[in-house]
């Protein structure tokens, strides 16, 4: 008889989660539109590959994301993943907050030497013919510089007046929407804009803190652990009905649209 664990020895992380999607009747697409985990990634895992996860933390959370979206249980997957890779060793700030691929900055080119010599050349023409028409006015006394010098200083000098800078400290407008996440358990978070999808936050708030946004667009908040925190929506507390990772939409105007991805036990209810 072939038990789960065989199975699992004999068919590899990213089997499981390509087998259920394809069970599942998804595409990579859809899954990635549900996660807002990118395709090459989710296509990288379901081959084994890891890598472009950026850690062994956000590899977990991928597997956890797409196994909700694909309808399976995550926990024997994780726990391949340890036996494969090592237990989920304490985080750093750093690694929480680092980009999992550095950024390349275009590097700027100096200027070609030919560039430095043609203003040089034409710094010490125009000085020249400055000294020239200065030396020239003096000499000669002429009116018109006597004139100028005369009226310039009799005429009195105005102060300018301070400008007075506005505040920087934001302020809470009716059209804004405020989310707070208060974390009793450490919980991965992905807000990102639910007009393109731009992200806003992706990361981990830790057990014990909690973060808030304050944003003027519709919005959308993937939560991975939502047992272990409270949601609170322009200050009313949200009620989640599921443990699994949901997503939730939220707009300036106060509207919600809650929604939990294939695999969730029973959908989130928005307060």
């Amino acid at each position: 008889m072939v038990t789960e664990g065989t199975w699992r020895r004999s068919v590899s992380i990213g089997e499981s989660l390509a087998d259920a999607r394809r069970q599942a009747g998804l595409t990579v697409s859809q899954v990635s539109q549900q996660t807002r985990i990118r395709e090459s990634i989710i296509r990288d895992i379901e081959q084994g590959d890891f890598t472009a996860c950026g850690g062994d933390f956000y590899a977990r959370g991928h597997i956890r994301s797409i196994a909700g979206a694909v309808g399976t249980d995550s926990v024997p997957l994780i726990s391949e993943y340890d036996t494969d890779h090592g237990p989920l060793h304490p985080l750093r700030a750093a690694e929480v907050f680092e980009h999992s691929k550095p950024i390349k900055i275009r590097e700027r080119h100096s200027p070609s030497l030919a560039m430095i010599v043609v203003v040089v050349l034409l710094a010490i023409i125009g000085y020249s013919a400055y000294r020239l028409v200065s030396s020239h006015n003096k000499s000669s006394g002429h009116p018109a510089a006597i004139a100028g010098s005369s009226s310039a200083s009799t005429r009195p000098s105005v102060r300018p007046s301070p400008t007075v800078k506005a505040s920087a400290t934001p302020s809470v407008t009716p059209s804004d929407v405020v989310i707070k996440v208060a974390a009793a358990e450490e919980c991965w978070v992905l807000l990102s804009r639910a007009s393109d999808g731009s992200q806003i936050y992706m990361g981990v708030v830790p057990a014990g803190q909690s973060m808030t946004w304050t944003e003027k667009q519709p919005v959308s908040i993937r939560l991975g652990n939502p047992g272990g925190i409270t949601l609170t929506v322009d200050g009313q507390r949200q009620s989640i009905g599921t443990v699994l990772p949901v997503t939730l939409n939220y707009s300036p105007k106060g509207g919600a649209t809650p929604s939990s991805q294939p695999g969730s036990s029973s959908g989130a209810q928005a307060g």
